[in-house]
């Protein structure tokens, strides 16, 4: 069965996981502080002195960047967990390989890969939910509420990129793939400022990231506020996204494991 051999890959990296969390527990911890203090009370004092209220209905700027800085947490997130692990896993230390010679399938694999980054999203999203507590952007309950929107965005991105890590040749494709996706949806999402701040014709490719419509989840669902984008359009977004990245990923890693 698929989930018995899925949780079996989840079981597997989770015990390795136990003898390396500790390379994660910076970033996991301390970027979510180091982001609000210096970009929602840095420089957001200087925006709500300035005309930033008025753009942002009503509320503070750190209130604006906390959830948007959550859902773009799970996205760097899911985006490393899928890229480099995958690459290592078929090409270099092809451990991938390994797995297929015990009863688990190349679905089994592909489920399991993307549980275990689930776990870790959900994970890295109530740490990120506590942070936010403690600088008073949102209730614990509403921000315990918003990791579930914050997670299905992070899935968003693991599936497809798990199964473009297993098409790819060579490594410098992953880096294109950061450098020139990860990096511009960081920045021009919604994450920072609202999207009708941009030029006009660079919004509508705002608007079709998959990025844009996590922020607005979870930005409603931690402030208690309405969307710009009906919740269930952005959810179906998101679940597309990723239906679509785990039949390419069954697809590609077979491509590269059953040859």
């Amino acid at each position: 069965m698929v989930l018995t051999g899925a949780a079996r890959v989840v079981e597997a990296r989770a015990r390795v996981y136990r003898r390396t969390w500790r390379g994660s527990i910076i970033s996991t911890f301390f970027s979510p502080i180091l982001y609000l203090l210096a970009m929602g009370l840095g420089l957001g004092t200087l925006v709500d002195e300035g005309a930033g209220e008025a753009t942002l209905d009503g509320i503070t700027y750190l209130a604006f960047l906390a959830p948007g800085l959550l859902a773009a947490a799970t996205m760097t997130t899911a985006a490393g967990d899928a890229s480099w692990p995958v690459m290592v896993g078929i090409r270099w230390e092809k451990t991938y390989h390994a797995t297929l010679a015990t009863p688990v399938t190349v679905p089994d694999l592909v489920f399991g890969h993307l549980g275990w980054i689930a776990i870790r999203l959900t994970f890295v999203s109530v740490v990120f939910v506590g942070v936010m507590a403690a600088f008073g952007v949102a209730s614990l309950g509403l921000g315990l509420l918003a990791v579930l929107p914050a997670v299905l965005n992070g899935l968003a991105f693991a599936a497809p990129i798990s199964g473009f890590a297993a098409w790819l040749d060579k490594e410098t494709g992953l880096s294109n793939m950061f450098r020139f996706g990860i990096v511009p949806m960081f920045l021009f999402s919604g994450t920072f400022f609202p999207i009708t701040q941009l030029p006009g014709w660079l919004q509508p490719l705002a608007y079709v990231t998959p990025l844009y419509h996590g922020v607005e989840l979870t930005r409603a669902t931690a402030l208690g506020i309405a969307p710009a984008v009906p919740p269930a359009l952005s959810i179906t977004y998101l679940g597309l996204w990723i239906l679509v990245g785990i039949a390419f990923g069954v697809r590609a890693f077979a491509g590269k494991l059953l040859k």
